[in-house]
């Protein structure tokens, strides 16, 4: 088989993405993202297809899987590969991947990242993969990774000295450090304050035992420790005699650029198998405190009365305030509206051929605009839309394009494959208008 006919096997297979839903929340118009979870279980890593704290949370999830590093019985083929490539790069049918929307806007809340081997999954992931990560967590995604996954997310690591590492993602701008520990298990000390007690309080002792570690890492405070790294645990590891001392090193910490970026949140231990107890609420923690760092909306563009702004650019134009809208997306805009306006009317075109999309319309005074604050809306079905609105305050009126169409997703022994109305992958085009009228 040739290399162009594999490809064309893995996108009709993966219909660029892999997928296992467990439920259908997080599907809804309040907050923009088409689900809640992506778990990277791919290449050189544990080729893992369940997350207890997703179920236990109630998120819904999809993931990729591939041949596990642990597996010596399959071998890696081409078609992994590409497999790969199609869900995190992207394909004709994708052309972003599975992560983002067209306009390079997070598709997930959170990215999750297994253990394994974080060097060799991201040379898998070829410096577009890893490249498509970056823009993920910079446009409000948050990540969060668990020992090679928490490797993976730092710029490098620190033996005897910084040795910056190519195949990282540099998402965490700070270095880590080996424990040099495997097939064991250590404790975890929450740091006072730490956020992750916000969701739960560990049995009051800050402290939660028995955490499973296997060649991870800490949070490495000497040379180039990031200004606003949070460290939220510490190992604790008692008078154990370890090849490297660790008691007290950040077991568990989390790092945020700014307001538009997303959170990255990294443990060196591996939490995310458990199915009870503290630790799992452990790594349920981490996982809300992730979601709650995704990053702000972002405002498209000011409209101005009569002037029409075509929202039709696909991801491969570079031009994001004009693109397309994905599928359980919000499209954000705003409008100045002078004193004695007597009405503003916005009115949605579709490009022909996406007429049956379902795009709604809301406005909001003051605030940006999403299905349950809105105080004036159109849900009607299909893409075109009018909504008028009588006598506005002066100010700012927020407008905002939702997209209610996506994929279907189908159980296959490689996950879920979508299919149905596809074309929303690469996103639906529209036009929008708003016109004012003076009292």
């Amino acid at each position: 088989m040739t290399l162009a006919e594999l490809h064309k096997k893995a996108t009709a297979i993966s219909l660029a993405a892999f997928a296992f839903s467990l439920t259908s929340t997080g599907q809804n118009r309040a907050d923009g993202f088409y689900k809640d979870i992506f778990m990277d279980s791919g290449i050189y890593l544990t080729s893992r297809v369940d997350l207890p704290a997703a179920r236990f949370l109630n998120m819904s999830m999809e993931e990729f899987v591939s041949t596990s590093h642990k597996d010596t019985t399959t071998s890696l083929s081409a078609i992994d590969t590409l497999l790969q490539k199609n869900t995190f790069v992207g394909s004709d049918i994708d052309q972003n991947g599975v992560l983002l929307y067209p306009d390079g806007e997070p598709r997930f809340k959170v990215l999750y990242i297994n253990g394994g081997r974080a060097t060799s999954h991201g040379r898998s992931l070829s410096p577009e993969g890893v490249a498509r990560i970056r823009e993920y967590i910079m446009n409000g995604g948050s990540v969060v990774g668990t020992c090679a996954g928490a490797f993976f997310a730092s710029a490098g690591t620190y033996t005897d000295s910084v040795e910056l590492n190519p195949h990282y993602s540099g998402i965490y701008p700070g270095l880590t450090r080996s424990t040099r520990l495997a097939e064991s298990q250590t404790d975890m000390d929450i740091e006072p304050g730490s956020a992750l007690l916000k969701y739960y309080d560990f049995g009051g002792d800050m402290k939660v035992d028995s955490v499973r570690h296997n060649g991870g890492c800490f949070a490495y405070t000497g040379e180039m420790f990031p200004s606003g790294t949070e460290i939220l645990a510490r190992y604790q590891t008692g008078d154990r005699e370890l090849k490297r001392r660790i008691s007290g090193e950040p077991s568990i910490w989390a790092y945020k650029a700014d307001d538009g970026s997303g959170r990255v949140v990294s443990c060196g231990s591996h939490p995310e198998g458990v199915t009870s107890g503290e630790r799992l609420e452990l790594m349920s923690a981490m996982l809300l405190y992730a979601i709650e760092g995704n990053g702000a909306p972002k405002v498209k563009a000011e409209l101005k009365s009569g002037e029409v702004r075509d929202m039709t650019g696909r991801s491969s134009d570079g031009d994001p305030s004009h693109t397309a809208i994905g599928d359980r997306q919000y499209h954000h805009f705003l409008i100045d509206v002078p004193a004695k306006t007597a009405s503003v009317t916005i009115t949605l075109t579709p490009k022909k051929g996406y007429e049956n999309f379902d795009l709604y319309l809301y406005a909001a005074e003051d605030e940006l605009c999403f299905n349950d604050n809105a105080t004036f809306k159109n849900v009607g079905l299909g893409a075109a839309k009018t909504l008028t609105i009588d006598s506005p305050a002066k100010g700012r009126l927020y407008v905002s394009v939702f997209c209610d169409d996506t994929v279907e997703a189908t159980q296959t022994k490689w996950g879920t494959q979508y299919s149905g109305m596809i074309e929303v992958l690469n996103g639906v085009p529209y036009s929008i208008v708003v016109e004012m009228t003076s009292k």
